[in-house]
């Protein structure tokens, strides 16, 4: 039987490009995406869509049936710092939405799933540099606490029932095609275009602030990746570490400069601040390595040079 995947989230940062790069890989009508509203027109005409809310059980499954979906990208979440702001709406819509695609799995009617955890599952006092895949984790946001929660209970399904999850704990994503959706790194996607347009930009995190980030190019390639490992290699089913590049707004900023030599930056912390000061500064993602290959192409340089000339050129 042909792969049938269907998206949840297709809309969002990373949906999209998902989205885009699934059916180029494979074809439009065997990727399904899905949101609970409409995207862009050029994601909307380029392949099925269905207006679906991933906390509803019943819709969810009736999706799935009719398109004889074999995996599922869960990609709806509400992020960082908006669920600092919703903490309930965030949990219920995190959490509910993931037990929904483990329990259709556990019942047999879709084979493989795919959840986004992130950095935000480590707290204060995980070391900072070089942070292990297997740590303290004391999460100080709801949305930390929803993604700690969430590797837990899919590695209890892949242990209790055999469902096959697979996971990765995305670091802070850069893109120029898609704008980013409320998380604590969104800056360094918006300092490239207040640099390019208005050579200034006011960054919400103090300027030595290093999080480890990385280019959505990178990202999507890693998530199709590990969903096409043979399931014995892999050695984690509650979520990889992944990393790319660590950087502070200050070290983003001089980057920019080679490029834009008059662009200023000024910082004035706001609550995102403390969100960034409970994360790690880099990750150790050796069992990703390790176990399918994982290694990135973008560097902080190379990030900053796509980033200003896709930009200049889509506006």
């Amino acid at each position: 039987m042909a792969k049938s995947i269907l998206i949840i989230g297709a809309c969002g940062q990373i949906g999209t490009e998902l989205t885009y790069a699934l059916r180029e890989k494979y074809s439009n009508e065997q990727v399904i995406a899905s949101d609970i509203r409409e995207g862009n027109e050029a994601l909307m005409n380029s392949g099925p869509f269905e207006i679906l809310d991933a906390t509803n059980y019943d819709a969810l499954e009736e999706v799935i049936a009719y398109y004889e979906i074999n995996e599922v990208y869960l990609m709806a979440a509400m992020l960082s710092a908006t669920a600092e702001k919703f903490p309930m709406r965030a949990w219920n819509l995190n959490m509910n939405s993931l037990f929904n695609v483990l329990n259709l799995a556990k019942e047999k009617k879709i084979d493989k799933i795919f959840w986004p955890s992130s950095i935000a599952v480590f707290g204060l006092n995980t070391p900072k540099n070089n942070t292990p895949q297997s740590t303290v984790m004391e999460p100080s946001t709801v949305y930390g606490i929803s993604k700690q929660s969430g590797e837990r209970w899919c590695n209890y399904y892949f242990t209790k029932y055999g469902v096959d999850v697979r996971s990765l704990r995305y670091p802070g994503l850069i893109s120029w095609k898609t704008f980013p959706g409320g998380g604590t790194t969104d800056y360094a996607v918006e300092i490239y275009h207040e640099a390019l347009f208005n050579k200034q930009y006011t960054c919400f995190l103090d300027k030595d602030t290093r999080l480890p980030m990385m280019f959505m190019d990178d990202a999507i390639r890693a998530t199709i990746a590990i969903m096409e490992s043979k399931a014995k290699k892999l050695t984690i089913r509650s979520s990889y570490n992944l990393g790319a590049m660590s950087f502070t707004p200050a070290e983003i900023a001089e980057s920019i400069k080679t490029h834009i030599p008059d662009f200023n930056i000024n910082f004035k912390p706001d609550f995102r601040q403390e969100i960034a000061d409970s994360w790690p500064s880099s990750v150790d993602d050796s069992l990703a390595q390790n176990d399918w290959d994982w290694s990135p192409n973008f560097d902080l340089e190379k990030t900053t040079k796509t980033m200003l000339k896709n930009l200049a050129t889509k506006n």
